[in-house]
């Protein structure tokens, strides 16, 4: 009784489980919305029936939680088109980290991939702040790379700078950093140099984990220079999906079936071979 009062309690008396679990039983029965909707429902079936049988309290804030992610994701769902019946689409699961390429109700090919970390990075100061989510909803492939460079974002920088307890010195065209030794950091075509004292001309290099970092502080190259560009990052190919989101490959395959990425769907790169052959420009990808 005193679990039944605080489950009426955490989930307010105009809702519940009972509505969670009821609602998301006859929207399973709606067509495409399983593909959105099933593993969810599966997981908080599975959560309350172990609430109740444990008598275990702790899990209410955990099921309640998870009661509200379903709701978002059938929310999502109800506003994403039909799958096409005609041609392949992808979907991906963000619960159960796993990627669909699917043509009707024929399974062309499935594998396991890492998603978004749901951590949030704040700069120093809280000036900008940056949530690592995979998105949700209808995407499309809108075009397909080899051997893809990562330009690594502002927040990789200030990432990091937290993780390495640097700071952070920018460096852009017609603004040169000077250094404590009296070297100049500037920028020449599609380069950033080190101009020593002397006058000797350095062609700098970076690479992740491997920033330039001067006078304790990482140094953040203009995009477009060659400094801002890493290789072999995001595996053999890239399928973009638009807004810096993408599907990739990874040069940390012990990565895949967790949590980590900051937004992108990461697959193995041996996987990602296989879908830059068969997954056409303007494929539909639905994430739930």
């Amino acid at each position: 009784m005193r679990l039944a009062q605080r489950i009426v309690r955490f989930f307010g008396h105009g809702g519940g489980v009972a509505f969670y679990l009821i609602g998301a039983t006859l929207l399973l029965t709606a067509g495409s919305t399983l593909l959105f909707a099933s593993t969810a429902y599966r997981k908080l079936q599975r959560d309350v029936a172990r609430m109740v049988f444990d008598d275990n309290l702790a899990l209410l804030e955990s099921v309640q939680a998870g009661a509200r992610s379903l709701d978002e994701s059938i929310r999502q769902a109800g506003t994403a088109a039909e799958p096409p019946r005609d041609r392949p689409y992808l979907v991906v699961s963000i619960e159960d980290r796993r990627l669909w390429y699917k043509q009707g109700g024929e399974l062309l090919f499935t594998t396991q991939v890492a998603t978004g970390s749901g951590k949030t990075l704040v700069s120093e100061g809280g000036t900008s702040q940056w949530k690592f989510d995979t998105p949700r909803g209808r995407l499309v492939v809108q075009s397909k790379e080899e051997s893809p460079d990562w330009v690594p974002p502002d927040w990789h920088f200030v990432e990091e700078a937290s993780k390495r307890h640097l700071g952070l010195a920018r460096v852009a065209p017609g603004e040169p950093l000077v250094t404590s030794d009296g070297s100049v950091i500037a920028v020449r075509g599609d380069d950033l140099v080190q101009r020593g004292p002397d006058g000797s001309e350095t062609v700098l290099t970076a690479a992740e984990g491997r920033e330039i970092v001067v006078d304790g502080k990482i140094v953040v190259p203009p995009t477009g220079t060659n400094q801002r560009r890493y290789q072999g990052i995001l595996g053999t190919h890239r399928l973009n999906l638009g807004n810096g989101y993408a599907i990739h490959g990874t040069n940390q395959p012990q990565t895949i079936g967790h949590a980590v990425s900051h937004g992108c769907v990461r697959v193995r790169n041996e996987d990602i071979d296989k879908l830059y052959e068969m997954v056409p420009v303007g494929t539909p990808v639905y994430i739930y």
